[in-house]
């Protein structure tokens, strides 16, 4: 050997024997933190993160909450039995036996993931299989996780975030800033103004007409005008949140705020409002419909727009309660396009409303530049337009509140981590766009919507008052060039009570099969809507007078149970009550089934050790 290669052999003996430390310093590292044997590592268990924010509904129901997660993972070389291992570890999973050991076996490396971010109720059963020298080589690798307690509902709306616990969609990312944690700090948590109850109500209402229909996707939202509060907004298909892997984008999407499409003969409502307010149009003028519209441009070009039938001489009352496309064709005649763009921009069509959802259409309405001889009279029936429900809820509240546009907004403030108000929430500006006269013609022609001649007959409810409009809408094509025969948006908005509106409700049907008319299909839906929410809400009617009561009520406790050194009676507590005590190190409950508990083991006033598992059966 030459004396010049001596040197090259040492550097490199010397680079191999330092490269082995560094591999077998890793190996242990791993093999400490990942073994799983005996007691848990004290570092694994005792590292504290800063929470991000709650997601609360307006009355402090929990919708989104940090909690502790964790990745379950293999370390191959620590498991004696791998067979028996698998055994053991599947039901605790939820993953078959073979489909374990099949992971264990074919992975390229003696370390693997099989299962990621697992429940509290898991981690312990694998803690206690540890404590008593089970499974090891399994390890427990915490997370920072996000549990959804009420699961779909609301969850287009709430959204959800991804492996790094950041907004990926809805409030979770639109206010992922104010949700995160910073320099150690817990986030804010952000109340929403969605009240669960509504939700719900809507959300059961939607799926029974998705069953019934058989459509592609249903939006259903309540709203109030006073406010511009939403207190629920139902958009199926849904998806569970807890569960991302398992939906798709359609499911994900949230259709009332980033949907647009044309609304149809609801939209009447808007455009006859904005002719009225202009004086083009009074509530004594007249048109004659025999079938359909027709006119001749001044270049020649004769525009026809056919209507459902011969309404004969109508008047806007008329034009409302029939849904007459060719009498609010021949009214938009009596207003130039310009002023009749800008009433419509007004009432929010063509701009976003600004509620708090990420991802907001602000709708298509052209520039009068680029209007045609049959924009006009098709705009007053709701075509050449496209919109989303919550512009369509928005422009609603001028009507309800005698002209004031009152915007939307879907979040009502953000809190800090000890309880302030950090922040009220406001979408914009309450502003008047007609005048209070115009809009209490327009409630009271949608009141007749309801009686026996009008198209929203079936939305009547016989001690209640309410203002309606149903609607049909032509789909375009999704190539382009004019109308589907087949695809249609069935619509229907209701005010009420009609005289002081306090809630307004929005449905929209996307593809039913089968029958396709709104004041069918549609107005059926809201009256039953209407039905429960008036009762919920406490809105005055016939049969529910409002009653008055002491200064003093008892309400149910929503707090979850007080924890000393006994075990407390946890029978009628909700499962969203008791979820915050998954948080604490010190207890150890497992939960099985959904809703309220009914059953306990250990029973209330059993001494409460470190070592007392709580487990709480729901129903």
């Amino acid at each position: 050997m030459t004396e010049d290669k001596k040197p090259l052999n040492r550097r490199f003996i010397v680079f191999i024997f330092l490269f082995s430390i560094a591999v077998l310093t890793v190996l242990v590292r791993y093999a400490t933190l990942m073994l799983g044997g005996g007691e848990v590592p004290e570092s694994l268990r005792t590292e504290r993160f800063a929470e991000r924010g709650s997601i609360l509904d307006r009355n402090g129901r929990i919708l989104a909450l940090q909690t502790r997660l964790a990745n379950i993972s293999a370390w191959r070389p620590e498991i004696n039995d791998i067979k028996g291992v698998c055994e053991e570890l599947a039901p605790i999973l939820e993953i078959s036996a073979d489909e374990l050991l099949e992971r264990i076996g074919l992975a390229s490396s003696d370390f693997v993931y099989l299962k990621k971010q697992v429940d509290e109720s898991t981690i312990k059963m694998i803690e206690a299989a540890h404590r008593e020298g089970r499974l090891r080589g399994i390890g427990i690798e915490p997370v920072l996780g996000r549990v959804y307690p009420e699961r779909n509902l609301a969850s287009q709306t709430i959204g959800f975030v991804g492996n790094e616990n950041k907004g990926l969609a809805g409030i979770e990312y639109a206010f992922d800033a104010e949700l995160s944690a910073r320099g150690g700090i817990a986030g804010n948590q952000v109340v929403l103004t969605i009240d669960t109850n509504v939700q719900y109500i809507l959300e059961q209402i939607a799926g029974n007409i998705m069953t019934e229909s058989q459509a592609e996707a249903v939006m259903l939202m309540a709203m109030d005008p006073r406010s511009g509060d939403i207190l629920g907004s139902a958009s199926l298909p849904g998806f569970d949140p807890n569960d991302i892997h398992l939906s798709d984008e359609s499911a994900r999407m949230d259709r009332p705020a980033i949907w647009a499409y044309e609304p149809g003969s609801v939209f009447k409502v808007f455009s006859l409002a904005a002719l009225m307010d202009s004086e083009a149009i009074d509530d004594k003028s007249f048109f004659t419909c025999d079938g359909h519209y027709e006119h001749t441009s001044r270049s020649g070009e004769k525009v026809t727009i056919n209507c459902l039938g011969a309404h004969g001489r109508v008047s806007p009352r008329e034009i409302i309660i029939y849904s007459c496309n060719a009498g609010a064709a021949y009214a938009a005649d009596q207003m130039g396009a310009t002023p009749f763009y800008e009433e419509l921009r007004n009432f929010g069509f063509g701009s976003r409303t600004g509620a708090g959802n990420p991802g907001e259409t602000a709708g298509f309405l052209r520039s009068v530049e680029r209007w045609s001889d049959r924009s006009k009279p098709t705009l007053a029936m709701g075509q050449e337009i496209t919109v989303s429900a919550m512009q369509m809820i928005q422009a609603a509240t001028a009507i309800a509140n005698d002209g004031i546009l009152v915007p939307p907004r879907i979040v009502s403030r953000i809190i800090s981590p000890d309880g302030k108000t950090v922040h009220e929430w406001e979408s914009g500006p309450n502003r008047r766009i007609i005048s209070a006269e115009t809009a209490q013609y327009m409630r009271s022609y949608m009141v007749d919507v309801t009686k026996s001649i009008g198209t929203g007959w079936r939305a009547r409810v016989e001690d209640l008052s309410l203002a309606v409009k149903t609607g049909t809408a032509q789909m375009s094509k999704p190539s382009g060039g004019g109308y589907s025969d087949t695809d249609f948006i069935a619509s229907c908005i209701a005010l009420l009570p009609a005289e002081n509106p306090s809630l307004v409700l929005y449905l929209a049907i996307v593809k039913p099969k089968g029958e396709i008319l709104g004041g069918r299909i549609a107005a059926p839906p809201i009256r039953e809507a209407a039905e429960a929410l008036v009762d919920y809400l406490g809105i005055p009617r016939g049969r529910n007078p409002q009653l008055s009561h002491p200064p003093s009520v008892t309400l149910p406790n929503d707090r979850p149970p007080v924890i000393t050194d006994q075990v407390p009676d946890f029978t009628g507590y909700s499962k969203r009550t008791i979820l915050p005590l998954l948080l604490r190190e010190d207890l150890r409950i497992e939960i099985e089934g959904e809703g309220w508990v009914r059953r306990q083991d250990p029973p209330p006033g059993t001494k409460l050790t470190p070592d007392t598992v709580i487990i709480l059966e729901l129903e």
